[in-house]
């Protein structure tokens, strides 16, 4: 059975940078399942294993544009320390979510003074190419209990933990649904 929309997909993967240093691996774990097609993998990935089999075994290198977007200067910002909670401390490295207006997002401490705190919003693997070592594991055919949270139906009309359909989608989808389809 092929990989494409709405097909369960178990995979065993091991992700390494350019400089061939291990950042995350499904060794020694359970092998990641996803539903094919909805957004649940970086993209340049989901079209890796596009048609491919259970058995299917390949190395494919996903540029930024295809992962978590290119590093954006404009995504890290100075917030002022009085913003934050003065009972907790605050250490470079954290990451905490923050509230915005597209919704929560979570960010790093790069920097931290007496009067600011710099904080970054870029994904941590953003701007860098992802080489991945993956093994199709299982392919079968999703259930319909499976793709319901990734409809409108099953996202309550794209109201509960949508957040609301057309927000700023271009397919009309909810970006934190995975896709919905109006």
């Amino acid at each position: 059975m092929k990989i494409e929309k709405n097909k369960m997909v178990k995979i065993h993967y091991t992700l390494k940078d350019d400089d061939g240093n291990v950042i995350d691996s499904s060794e020694g774990k359970e092998a990641l399942e996803y539903l094919h097609g909805v957004g649940m993998l970086i993209p340049g990935m989901e079209r890796e294993l596009e048609n491919r089999e259970k058995g299917d075994k390949f190395s494919a290198v996903i540029e930024p544009k295809d992962g978590y977007g290119e590093y954006r200067p404009e995504y890290v910002v100075e917030v002022p320390r009085d913003r934050f909670d003065t009972s907790v401390e605050i250490e470079v490295g954290q990451k905490f979510q923050a509230d915005t207006p597209t919704g929560a997002m979570l960010v790093t401490v790069t920097k931290v003074t007496p009067e600011n705190i710099t904080i970054d919003s870029n994904h941590e693997l953003a701007g860098k190419n992802l080489h991945f070592d993956v093994e199709v594991v299982d392919v079968r055919d999703a259930t319909e209990e499976e793709i319901a949270p990734y409809t409108a139906e099953g996202c309550g009309g794209c109201g509960g933990s949508c957040g609301g359909c057309g927000g700023g989608c271009s397919d009309g989808g909810c970006g934190s649904c995975g896709g919905c389809e109006e």
